[in-house]
């Protein structure tokens, strides 16, 4: 039996001149096949190099949601501001004594809303009503003396008559008689002077009842009242603080000097920037829909009130003022609005029409600006195949906000390059960033 397995092994032994021609034959081989994966492995590595990293963004298909009063033809972005609003300041300057309202108070017309020391205003009237009524006196005792000058002159021309009468019958002298008519010409006299005295009191007095109403004036400007019915939408100054007045158009902001800042929420509106380009695609009492940033769930009718007459040369934009006809105690000035014009509502179909006569709603395709680029005047987007970039002429329509809707190119779904370099083009591989 062992002899046997011996002579089967040593069957199996190889001749070493047989063996070395197999081996020389495999190294060839060996290295062929070396040889093709440094190559191919150079070649991914190349191509993977040469290619652009690139953001991307996806092309949305989306149905508009029917809005009352017409489909969406333009929104643009703005602030809740109050139509009526005022920073409300002291028309003296003066140090503050009293505060009577806080952020978030509601006041009515009228209403104190800040006092300021007052000591030396009342001083200033109290002393105006002491020389007012100095005049006074001055004036009854001018009074009192005409009316003694009158009596005398009356008592003296009675005398003199008297005397006269007497004279011409020769019962008195020549010298009764001139005498009598002395006293008359001096009670004349006497009383000339104290009218005149009358006279020149009443200008003073006049000016006295002056000094007496600027004083009062001026303590009454240390009360700071509410011009209009409002809510306090911030405090500007505290007690001991030295308040001035305020020259009108100044910001709410950077007010200095001021107590408080006042707004009337029942007229809160919306303005917002428009592009110059879309201008005329807005028409007066358009009807619109608004949204504000901290709730955006909630949507809010209104009514184009106004387009401002100028542009924002620095921005290409036209301010627009949007009045809400729904009001809501939720919604704050100065807060971040949307607002989305509708297109006019269309007429309904006549009785008995057919519903399928009318345009059912179709999709809309939209793709961010930054995935447009401008080709010979022609739009177009590069879309990623497989890490590489075909051009992809689109025609666009409307733009809301910072996307727009794509008429014609697009299916929905497409993975697009976002803010393509100028110098891409078709064919151009890509890597997307991760």
């Amino acid at each position: 039996m062992s002899s046997d397995l011996k002579n089967n092994l040593e069957a199996l032994r190889l001749d070493p001149d047989e063996a070395t021609p197999r081996r020389r034959l495999w190294i060839p081989v060996v290295i062929v096949l070396a040889l093709a994966g440094v190559g191919l492995y150079a070649w991914r590595a190349s191509a993977s190099f040469g290619a652009v990293e690139v953001d991307t963004v996806r092309a949305v298909s989306r149905v508009q949601t029917a809005v009352a009063g017409g489909q969406p033809v333009l929104t643009a972005s703005g602030y809740l501001v109050a139509r009526r609003q005022a920073v409300v300041s002291a028309k003296i300057q003066g140090r503050l004594s009293e505060l009577r309202v806080e952020e978030g108070s509601v006041v009515r017309k009228g209403d104190v809303i800040a006092r300021l020391e007052s000591t030396d205003f009342i001083a200033q009237v109290e002393r105006s009503k002491a020389a007012l009524a100095e005049f006074d006196a001055n004036k009854q005792r001018a009074d009192a003396a005409i009316q003694r000058a009158e009596a005398d002159l009356a008592e003296n021309r009675r005398q003199m008559s008297l005397n006269q009468r007497l004279l011409k019958e020769a019962v008195v002298a020549q010298d009764a008689y001139d005498a009598a008519a002395s006293r008359v010409r001096i009670s004349e006299a006497q009383l000339a002077q104290s009218r005149a005295d009358r006279a020149q009191i009443d200008p003073q007095r006049a000016g006295a009842t002056a000094n007496l109403a600027y004083a009062q004036a001026q303590l009454d400007n240390t009360i700071i009242r509410a011009p209009f019915d409002g809510t306090v939408v911030k405090k500007m100054a505290e007690i001991g603080e030295s308040v001035a007045p305020i020259p009108p158009g100044v910001n709410i902001s950077t007010a200095s000097g001021a107590i408080v800042a006042l707004a009337d929420l029942a007229t809160l509106e919306m303005e917002a920037d428009v592009s110059e380009s879309n201008v005329a695609q807005l028409i007066p009492n358009q009807t619109a829909d608004v949204s504000v940033q901290a709730f955006p769930d909630k949507h809010f009718k209104a009514v184009l009130r106004q387009v401002i007459p100028t542009a924002d040369r620095t921005k290409a934009t036209v301010m627009v003022k949007v009045t809400l006809i729904d009001k809501d105690e939720t919604l704050k000035p100065e807060m971040s609005a949307k607002v989305t014009f509708l297109a006019p509502a269309q007429e309904a179909p006549a009785a008995g029409a057919s519903a399928a006569a009318a345009t059912p709603a179709t999709p809309s395709i939209m793709v961010p600006s930054s995935a447009i680029v401008s080709k010979s005047g022609a739009s177009q987007v590069f879309e990623v195949v497989q890490n590489v970039v075909h051009a992809r002429p689109v025609t666009t329509g409307v733009t809301r906000q910072d996307d727009v809707t794509i008429l014609n190119g697009l299916n929905g779904g497409e993975l697009l390059v976002n803010h393509p370099p100028d110098s891409m083009k078709d064919g151009d591989r890509v890597r997307t960033k991760q």
